[in-house]
């Protein structure tokens, strides 16, 4: 499990290098500022999380089963934020209107936070029981 959380991480990383180059070099021309600003929004977070899925992935206190829930919380948290953002800011840029899918963004963003939420109680859990020991 850590080689698929750090290769996601690493992977994720990378796309997000890609898409912020992407949006500063070929969508500065055809999106407007506050649609580029919204589209580097979905770039940071996303390399947030990939580093987020490393440092999770090296970690060696956590178990394999905390370590798979925080992993497709981040998955999906990803997919979903970080996706419909990308299609919600290049919406004028297709046919498709993307606004009907502008639902799924918070969905997503909840995900992110229960991945943080899960590691934050297994560390607070691991220091009470150091203390109580």
């Amino acid at each position: 499990m850590d080689k698929k959380i750090i290769s996601t991480g690493a992977m994720f990383g990378m796309l997000a290098i890609i898409l912020g180059a992407f949006g500063a070099h070929a969508l500065k021309k055809v999106l407007s500022l506050e649609q580029l600003s919204t589209f580097e929004t979905g770039v940071r977070y996303q390399m947030y999380q990939a580093l987020f899925l490393l440092f999770v992935g090296l970690m060696t206190d956590l178990s394999q089963k905390t370590k798979k829930t925080i992993y497709y919380l981040v998955l999906f948290g990803v997919i979903l934020f970080s996706g419909s953002i990308y299609l919600l800011a290049t919406n004028t840029l297709t046919s498709f209107d993307f606004k009907v899918i502008g639902f799924v963004t918070p969905i997503g963003g909840l995900l992110l936070i229960l991945a943080w939420g899960v590691l934050l109680f297994h560390i607070l859990k691991k220091k009470q029981q150091n203390l109580d020991n």
